[in-house]
């Protein structure tokens, strides 16, 4: 979720400390796992706000066509990690968040709106923007190279 080495292993610290200063407040309603990652990802969230991370609000009305189509998804078996990474990387903060989220974290729209604090319409434009956004830059039109 962070482009910095150094801000992500200075929040992983932080984590750390935070799930053993609060081990007495886990409930046992979930995993320790998922309780653990919940931290974590509120953590970075709360660090990224802090650095004013810009998400662009839409109303339910401006989303228009946007929708989600797993067959628009990148097919090209030629992409290596690095490549994908360096690409996700180099997305706007807001885009990165909630496409990092929603992929790698397994959250939904409406969790991510919730944990982020905007709508769900938002978090689902972010969403495809950032697709859009990755496959242009995968496709070689703004990617740099590794």
């Amino acid at each position: 979720m962070l482009n910095d080495r150094e801000d992500a292993e200075d929040l992983l610290q932080q984590s750390f400390i935070d799930v053993f200063t609060k081990l007495d407040s886990f409930r046992f309603e979930s995993s320790i796992g998922a309780w653990i990652k919940r931290i974590v990802v509120n953590n970075c969230i709360n660090f990224l706000k802090k650095r004013r991370l810009t998400i662009q609000s839409l109303d339910d009305e401006r989303m228009g066509g946007i929708t989600e189509n797993p067959d628009d998804d990148l097919h090209d078996n030629h992409l290596s990690v690095q490549e994908v990474k360096k690409a996700i990387a180099q997305l706007p903060d807001g885009y990165r968040v909630v496409f990092t989220l929603y992929v790698f974290e397994g959250y939904d729209h409406k969790e991510i709106a919730d944990i982020l604090n905007i709508t769900e319409a938002t978090s689902k434009s972010q969403y495809s923007r950032a697709r859009k956004k990755l496959r242009e830059l995968l496709s070689g039109r703004e990617y740099a190279g590794v």
